[in-house]
């Protein structure tokens, strides 16, 4: 029965890495998959996703106006019936309400599974759209854990960083590697704040 999951960890987590292992896996057996990727959160380029680990895999980038189950359809209309086996999406916070629900549709009027990896919350705690959406709608969720870049605590939340000093203002959305952003606990989180 396909089922849409969301897979969602902090920064450091490996998500995008296990979009490329599960990737491999239907693949490895005959199973065509198709990735997506919201254009806006493209470290390399809008037509990949890639892990920090140094692994990459083409994507279709998912704009404002992508329609994510007309996509899906149109794939399946081209190569035929039983041609996608399951659908990946990396960055999926960044997705809108309108895209979340859209994959609802590939997962129930489709039938193909949807396995949607991405943050839960941002550098002040607050969901991101796509997490929000995804939370509510989602079939099953999964937490993929991560250690704290200070302690040994598991990372629950995300430091900004501007010129070497944490920050909690600004833009929601600003990409950036490990020089912006550090995956941490709760305590650390906070003594970043405290005076």
């Amino acid at each position: 029965m396909a089922q849409l999951y969301y897979k969602y960890g902090t920064m450091n987590s490996g998500k995008s890495f296990e979009i490329i292992k599960v990737a491999h896996n239907y693949e490895e057996q005959g199973k065509p998959v198709l990735i997506f990727s919201p254009a806006v959160s493209a470290r390399e380029s809008a037509q990949q996703i890639g892990s920090r680990a140094g692994f990459q895999r083409k994507a279709i980038p998912v704009y404002d106006e992508t329609d994510l189950f007309r996509s899906v359809s149109s794939r399946i209309a081209e190569a035929g019936v039983k041609s996608i086996y399951c659908v990946l999406v990396d960055e999926a916070q960044f997705l809108s309400k309108r895209h979340v629900l859209q994959l609802t549709r590939v997962v129930d009027e489709l039938t193909i599974p949807v396995m949607a990896f991405g943050l839960k919350n941002d550098f002040q705690n607050r969901l991101f759209e796509g997490s929000y959406y995804l939370l509510a709608q989602a079939d099953k969720i999964e937490e993929i854990k991560t250690i704290c870049w200070y302690c040994d605590r598991k990372a629950t939340m995300v430091l900004r960083y501007r010129d070497g000093v944490p920050v909690n203002t600004g833009d929601q959305i600003q990409i950036g590697g490990n020089e912006d952003y550090k995956p941490v606990c709760r305590r650390c989180y906070n003594a970043a704040f405290q005076a």
